[in-house]
């Protein structure tokens, strides 16, 4: 298999809906170049990731032309019936009478009792005893002595998808690298999720982006992010969320006959690494889970982004930035950070872990006064 994974996360849109025609166009330029493996989610794309990839993928190819992987999340069962209701409704959602991947998706030491509590582990086995599921795995965003009991104690897990980043390679918060760490001790293929930090390593500070350019003129910023992941010997596919056909060509441009990064070329990785955590304010990916029921619709990843881009400029010099005017337009459809009411569903959705209550509060802070 070839290590680029197509993420049906964060596709094109047009007029608010999935724009399904750039969609087939990218899926067709994808397997023209060899590349078989794509990645949905039952909640994905306000739950149309799944038809998305049965119009596009599974109507007009062959099934056994392609790798598709789903999941079943811990917030979309509440009993035993309930994980069977999910996976049927996944079948006939994607067409595609089996799943070559299966996760239990975004297991942290808050839902693994969840997934326990009703036997997920030994029910996503039976889906493989059937052959309705090739290969059984899961999802993971916590800490890695969490992810090496999971392992110790379910060593039946075929592969484990993690978020690798060079950003995120030495976070006290993800711990990118202890947890690729654990998979290797445990003999566990990884895939690869987030590489390039829902796009943040496409759009980097200046100082940063001009390492890269000096290096290689040729390379595009985020190409180093996905290199970077790919570059890993455990590293099964690096998915990424391609949202237009640039991306999807640019991606495929240095994929298509991958060749790792060199240790000169990893080091480099790093002390961007050490340039952008020096700026950043707000881990966010922008998976947008947190905004999903939000009581009062606030545009939580969009404010985030925002409240980031603002810390990075030299305000003093400046006094006013575009950001200012982005915020405003965004309050008059969404809530605003202030309206926040700390019911915390926010906080327990997030695959970072991130203080968003808090962090709404400086968002407030910096723009709303």
């Amino acid at each position: 298999m070839k290590k680029l994974g197509f993420g049906l996360m964060r596709l094109p849109k047009s007029g608010g809906s999935i724009d399904i025609e750039q969609v087939k166009a990218m899926v067709d330029k994808f397997i023209e170049k060899g590349f078989t493996y794509f990645d949905t989610a039952w909640m994905y794309m306000n739950f149309s990731s799944e038809n998305a990839a049965k119009e596009a993928l599974v109507s007009r190819y062959p099934r056994d032309s392609f790798t598709l992987a789903t999941k079943l999340h811990n917030s979309f069962f509440d009993s035993l019936e309930d994980r069977d209701k999910v996976f049927n409704e996944q079948l006939d959602k994607t067409g595609a009478g089996y799943f070559d991947y299966y996760l239990l998706h975004g297991i942290d030491r808050g839902s693994l009792a969840k997934y326990e509590k009703f036997d997920c582990f030994n029910w996503l086995l039976d889906k493989k005893a059937k052959e309705l599921v090739k290969h059984a795995g899961f999802s993971f965003h916590d800490t890695a002595d969490v992810l090496d009991d999971i392992l110790t104690r379910h060593p039946e897990m075929e592969f484990v998808q993690l978020q690798i980043n060079y950003l995120d390679w030495e976070s006290d918060w993800i711990e990118s690298r202890k947890n690729y760490e654990v998979c290797v001790k445990h003999n566990k293929p990884v895939i690869v999720m987030e590489p390039v930090k829902g796009g943040s390593l496409a759009r980097l500070p200046e100082e940063a982006e001009k390492l890269f350019r000096e290096a290689d003129p040729k390379m595009s910023v985020p190409s180093w992010a996905i290199r970077f992941a790919a570059s890993l010997p455990n590293v099964m596919t690096v998915l990424s969320g391609m949202s237009s056909m640039e991306q999807m060509e640019d991606n495929l441009s240095f994929m298509e006959n991958f060749v790792p990064l060199t240790e000169e070329e990893t080091a480099l990785c790093h002390k961007a690494a050490h340039i952008i955590n020096s700026q950043i304010a707000v881990p966010c990916t922008g998976c947008s889970y947190c905004t999903e029921g939000c009581p009062k619709n606030i545009a939580i990843p969009q404010y985030f982004s925002l409240y980031n881009e603002i810390m990075r400029e030299d305000m003093e010099k400046k006094g006013w930035t575009v950001s200012f005017t982005n915020y405003g337009i965004l309050t008059q459809t969404r809530g605003k950070a202030s309206d926040c009411i700390a019911c915390g569903q926010c906080e327990e959705m997030c695959p970072q872990h991130l203080t968003i209550i808090d962090f709404l509060k400086k968002v407030s802070e910096k723009f709303e006064h």
